[in-house]
């Protein structure tokens, strides 16, 4: 039987049986897998690259910054147009105060040293 055996392996018909089948790890750890060797896993890139390869990455980075750009733009602009807006309603608003206001006119100018300090300080001059 041993003979046989011998005789099928050197003849391949184990050969594929027997170059998956391993025996015990040495040190004992069955459940590690089996690992590459450093040297096999580090893969360079290429400290070359080829003239369109780096045209076309230029490309795509112009694209990329003009597109950035513009985006901006449209948010700066959107952000002066609110507050464009924000300073003619608080313009629109004090003109429309000044309109609702009740003025009594002092014809006395005697009455303003009479005044609390208060009262002096919400007269104004037309």
């Amino acid at each position: 039987w041993l003979r046989e055996t011998a005789f099928r392996a050197r003849s391949g018909h184990f050969a594929a049986m027997v170059a998956t089948v391993k025996g015990k790890p040495k040190s004992g750890r069955w459940w590690k897998a089996d690992g590459d060797r450093k040297s096999n896993l580090i893969v360079d890139k290429p400290l070359h690259t080829s003239w369109r390869k780096r045209m076309k990455q230029r490309e795509e980075k112009k694209a990329l910054k003009e597109y950035q750009r513009q985006l901006k733009e449209e948010l700066d602009a959107e952000k002066e147009e609110k507050r464009r807006r924000i300073e003619e309603h608080r313009k629109r608003k004090e003109e429309n105060e000044k309109k609702a206001e009740v003025v009594q006119v002092i014809r006395n100018t005697a009455k303003l040293k009479r005044l609390s300090k208060k009262q002096r300080k919400n007269i104004r001059k037309q």
